[in-house]
C-alpha cells in the first residue's frame, strides 16, 4: 500500500508528458521539408488546377471581392450585413473581448435573433477569455447559439494547443467576410496611433461563399455536433463579379500542410514578384529556401512586418532570427513603425492575392485551423499593391549591414526565440 502513491505520481507524470508532447507535437499529417521546384506561373492554367485540385475545393468564377482597411472601414461593413440579414448568420472567430465593439456585435446578433433569424456564433475558447459572461448570456438569452471551441476538460487536454483561429462570418449563405481582425478595441479607428491597430478584412459576394460557409460548419459540427444544412445556409449563388476566388481552409485535424502548400506554391509560381504582409512571419527551413531560389530566379521579394509596436515581442525576435538567408538573397524586409500590424495579405505576380487568418509561421501551419480567401484578380490585387505600398511607406527598411551588426544582446535573445519557433 506505501508503494501506491508512488505509481500514481508516476502514471499522473506519464500522462503529463504524454500530454504535452501530444500538444507541441501538432499535427499528424506527412511535413513537407524537400525544396520546391518552379511551380507552374500564377498566369498559367495549371496554376489555377494545382490549387483547386491538389489543395482542396475548385477556384470559382463569379465572384466580387472587396477590400476594408481598419477598424473605421471593417466594422461598420460587417455590422451592416448583420442587420440586414434576414435567415442565418454564421460567426466564427478567435478573438472576442468584452468592450465597445463587442457589445456593438453583441446587440446586432441580438437583435437579428430575436426577429427570428437562425444565429450560430463559435468562439475559440482561449482567444474569448476576455468576454464578459454575462454578454454571452444576453445573446444567448436572445436566442443566439454560442459554442466555444475546444474548451478545458480534463478530455481534451491533449487538443488543447489546436485553436480555430479563423474569422468568418458568413450572412444568408450569400454575404462573407474573412481577414485578420478580432472582435476587439484595438481594432477601432483607422490605425491611427499605437493603441490602434493596422488590420485588413475582406468581404465576398459569389459561388465561393458557400465555402466559406462549408468551412465554418466543419468547425461547428465538431463543437457543436450538428449539421446545418438547407437553402438558408446554402442557396444557391450566381456570378456577381470577375474575380476568381477559392476559400482554404486547414486543420491540424485534417492535413495541417494546406495552407502552408499554397503559399509555398505560390512563391515558387512567382515569376515577377511577391509582396507579403505577414503580421507574424517566421519561416521555416523550406519557406526559407523557397524565397531564396526565387529571389534568385529574379523574383523582387518584399515583406512587410510589424516594428517596435508588437503584441508578441517574442515573435519578433525569433522572426528576425530567420532573416539572414533572405536578406543575403536580396529579399526586402520592412518594419512597420506607427502601431501593431496586423494584415496577412500576400500578392503574386501582380494578379494572385491570399488573404484570410493564416500568419506565416508555424502555429497557423500546424497548430491551428485557418481559412484564407485567394484571389486571381489584376484589378483586386491593383487595390491591394496600393494598400500594401501605403504600409511600406510608413515602415523602416532593415539592411543586411544593420542586421548583421545589432547588438550581440539582441541576437542572443532572438536566437533564443528561435528554439520556440514550432509553437510562435
Amino acid at each position: 500500500m506505501k508503494r501506491l502513491p508512488l505509481v500514481l505520481a508516476a502514471v499522473l507524470a506519464t500522462t503529463l508528458v504524454a500530454l504535452v508532447f501530444l500538444n507541441l507535437r501538432g499535427g499528424t499529417a506527412p511535413r513537407i521539408e524537400r525544396s520546391m521546384e518552379p511551380a507552374a506561373a500564377v498566369a498559367d492554367p495549371q496554376f489555377l488546377r494545382n490549387m483547386g485540385t491538389l489543395l482542396g475545393p475548385p477556384v470559382l468564377e463569379g465572384n466580387r471581392v472587396v477590400g476594408l482597411n481598419n477598424g473605421d472601414e471593417i466594422f461598420p461593413a460587417m455590422l451592416a450585413a448583420i442587420r440586414a440579414a434576414r435567415s442565418t448568420i454564421t460567426f466564427e472567430t478567435y478573438i472576442y473581448w468584452s468592450g465597445q465593439i463587442g457589445r456593438e456585435f453583441a446587440d446586432a446578433l441580438s437583435e437579428r435573433a430575436r426577429a427570428g433569424v437562425r444565429v450560430h456564433v463559435l468562439l475559440d475558447w482561449v482567444g474569448s477569455e476576455k468576454i464578459e459572461e454575462g454578454l454571452l448570456r444576453r445573446m444567448e438569452a436572445s436566442g443566439v447559439r454560442i459554442r466555444r471551441f475546444h474548451p478545458l476538460h480534463w478530455y481534451t487536454l491533449s487538443r488543447i494547443n489546436n485553436r480555430t483561429h479563423r474569422k468568418l462570418l458568413v450572412v444568408d449563405g450569400r454575404v462573407g467576410f474573412t481577414g485578420g481582425v478580432g472582435i476587439a478595441d484595438p481594432w477601432l479607428g483607422r490605425a491611427q496611433d499605437a493603441t490602434h491597430w493596422r488590420d485588413s478584412h475582406y468581404r465576398l459576394e459569389g459561388p465561393a461563399v458557400g465555402q466559406m460557409q462549408s468551412a465554418f460548419m466543419d468547425n461547428w459540427m465538431e463543437a457543436a455536433g450538428e449539421v446545418l444544412h438547407g437553402e438558408g445556409y446554402f442557396p444557391a449563388l450566381l456570378p456577381v463579379g470577375g474575380s476568381r476566388a477559392q476559400v482554404l481552409s486547414s486543420s491540424p485535424a485534417s492535413g495541417s500542410e494546406t495552407v502552408r502548400l499554397m503559399y509555398l506554391l505560390s512563391i515558387a509560381g512567382a515569376r515577377r514578384s511577391v509582396r507579403l504582409a505577414a503580421s507574424y512571419f517566421v519561416p521555416d527551413d523550406l519557406a526559407l529556401r523557397t524565397f531564396v531560389a526565387a529571389s534568385r530566379r529574379g523574383v523582387t521579394i518584399e515583406v512587410v512586418v510589424p516594428g517596435p509596436v508588437i503584441d508578441a515581442e517574442i515573435v519578433r525576435r525569433a522572426s528576425r532570427a530567420r532573416w539572414g538567408a533572405l536578406l543575403r538573397a536580396g529579399v526586402r524586409i520592412y518594419e512597420y513603425q506607427p502601431t501593431m500590424f496586423h494584415c496577412k495579405v500576400m500578392i503574386v505576380d501582380d494578379q494572385w492575392v491570399s488573404v484570410g487568418s493564416t500568419n506565416f509561421d508555424d502555429r497557423s501551419f500546424r497548430l491551428n485551423d485557418e481559412t484564407n480567401l485567394n484571389v486571381l484578380d489584376a484589378s483586386f490585387a491593383a487595390t491591394q499593391i496600393d494598400a500594401f505600398e501605403q504600409d511600406k511607406a510608413k515602415s523602416r527598411e532593415v539592411t543586411l549591414q544593420a542586421w548583421e551588426h545589432r547588438p550581440w544582446k539582441e541576437k542572443l535573445w532572438e536566437r533564443a526565440a528561435a528554439l520556440l519557433r514550432s509553437q510562435l
